[in-house]
């Protein structure tokens, strides 16, 4: 029985780690899209005020 429970703690462990490291990774990705957003909005906005009136 004491055998199963560290096999159990050892896998709760290892999910914990890569869990852990999965989301870091994916919310780095999530402020990276945001940012490129944003910064492509501002391009746009800034694009569209230099076109001349018609």
């Amino acid at each position: 029985m004491r055998n199963l429970l560290y096999i159990v703690a050892i896998i709760l462990i290892v999910f914990w780690a890569l869990g852990s490291f999965a989301y870091h990774v994916g919310s780095a990705l999530i402020h990276l899209l945001l940012v490129i957003a944003v910064i492509m909005i501002l391009l746009n906005l800034l694009r569209r005020n230099n076109r001349p009136l018609d």
